[in-house]
């Protein structure tokens, strides 16, 4: 990894593309410090920190503080995860919109990308309008009212709009992976708190603790073996041999090579447990905004929010948690299924081997092929999904700790996640770009 990002710092385009991105993301921390117009802060703070250890933690770790900050970022890129999610579902039910997304070519993405945002705007709206009808109850606005209401909901759709922007700017002039790279870099940014709090465990009023160094230690120690598991899982693959027969076209003879079909163990990477995140938070989020009064009262918006909420907070009831628990794994499976047969079709995949004169060593072509690599895809991915789904949720085994790293098992599938596909990116155009001063020289 070190090496490919020296190499990438001695290469002029890919440095200007990595300074390009720092640039962006510069901008964005800038932005996650610029309150929304009309906010007493102090009322702002004392509200968030009353509020800690509920959804808020969660929301405030993805956006990189900007949600207790109420920024101009605080709703993150989680209506533009939402929208890509809403236009996928409807892929599969729609089907001219289902054939835009497979067949549609550059033309089709780009309608799509359109429809996309229209949605994400209409999501942002809502959301907007919902947090500050929500926020204008507890007092935090100067002069709550119809204009600063105004003035609120248009600073947070334009920071949604913002962070848009930034994401497809990453992908298209910068390294790549622009909005994975978003939340990559909000959940990293929380790393110092983490290391605070560590440092606290240790270091107490009455001196240097033992415990808190024995459970640092562990907590470094389990961190280290997480990240470990998570690289190997996500490197692993499976080749499957692909043999191409020999013709002879007039005096020629082409194909007779052996090469293979590379399957990844965890082919969807870290995007179902994003979209498995965004959809067991909306319901707390939307509850939260719209009947805050519900809160605490029982009932079953209660019952929602507080199942809603129980992998972030440590004072859910075991019921709620489990079941929390087992939605969560179950939506992390079905997102992982949905994901990785939507990027990888083995009936086309089968199609493709047998046009170009290939063939699976001991197996027909044809449909065997196609059921012979579903097989294997369907193995795959259930220890793919299986893995993303424990490693979720193991932050619930420390529910009754009073430890507070900010890194969950979540937070560490991201970033590890996105920082192997970001390295992946960079080595991908060093060798695009050492293949085009080939061809020219």
């Amino acid at each position: 990894m070190f090496k490919t990002i020296k190499n990438a710092l001695k290469t002029p385009d890919v440095r200007k593309k990595l300074l390009y991105t720092l640039l962006l993301i510069v901008l964005f921390r800038l932005g996650c410090f610029i309150t929304v117009p009309g906010v007493d802060t102090i009322a702002l703070n004392n509200q968030m920190q009353s509020a800690t250890g509920s959804l808020t933690g969660l929301i405030n770790t993805i956006s990189g503080g900007a949600f207790s900050r109420l920024s101009i970022f605080s709703m993150t890129i989680t209506p533009y995860i939402t929208a890509s999610i809403v236009v996928q579902l409807l892929g599969m039910i729609i089907p001219s919109l289902e054939q835009l997304i497979k067949e549609g070519g550059e033309a089709g993405k780009q309608k799509v990308n359109k429809y996309t945002k229209i949605i994400t705007i209409v999501l942002s709206l809502i959301e907007g309008l919902g947090i500050y009808i929500s926020y204008s109850a507890s007092g935090i606005f100067i002069n709550p009212g119809f204009v600063t209401g105004a003035m609120v909901v248009l600073s947070l759709m334009t920071g949604t709009a913002v962070l848009m922007w930034l994401g497809e700017e990453i992908s298209n002039k910068g390294i790549g992976n622009g909005i994975s790279m978003i939340i990559f870099v909000g959940i990293i940014s929380r790393l110092p708190s983490g290391v605070v709090t560590l440092w606290n465990l240790i270091v107490t009023g009455t001196g240097v603790s033992t415990v808190g160094i024995v459970t640092s230690l562990a907590i470094l120690v389990g961190a280290i073996v997480l990240v470990a598991g998570v690289v190997f899982v996500q490197q692993a693959e499976r080749r499957v041999p692909v043999q191409y027969a020999k013709k002879v076209v007039g005096r020629k003879m082409y194909g007779g090579q052996n090469t293979h079909i590379p399957l990844k163990l965890a082919m969807a990477g870290v995007m179902p447990v994003i979209f498995a995140s965004s959809f067991m938070t909306f319901p707390a989020m939307m509850i939260q905004i719209f009947a805050q009064d519900k809160i605490g009262h029982g009932g079953f918006l209660d019952g929602l929010y507080q199942f809603s909420i129980a992998t972030s907070s440590s004072s859910v009831a075991w019921g709620y948690s489990l079941a929390n628990a087992v939605v969560y794994l179950l939506l992390i499976v079905g997102f992982t299924f949905f994901y990785t047969y939507a990027t990888f079709n083995p009936a086309e995949v089968a199609t493709n081997i047998k046009q170009n004169g290939g063939f699976i060593p001991g197996i027909r072509a044809g449909k065997p092929t196609t059921d012979y690599l579903k097989g294997i895809l369907g193995k795959l991915t259930w220890f793919g999904a299986i893995f993303l789904a424990l490693i979720a949720i193991l932050p619930m085994l420390m529910r009754f700790s009073s430890i507070d790293i900010s890194f969950g098992g979540t937070s560490i599938l991201i970033v590890v996640g996105v920082a192997l596909e970001t390295v992946q990116q960079l080595e991908s155009q060093l060798i695009m770009r050492h293949y085009k001063g080939f061809l020219e020289k």
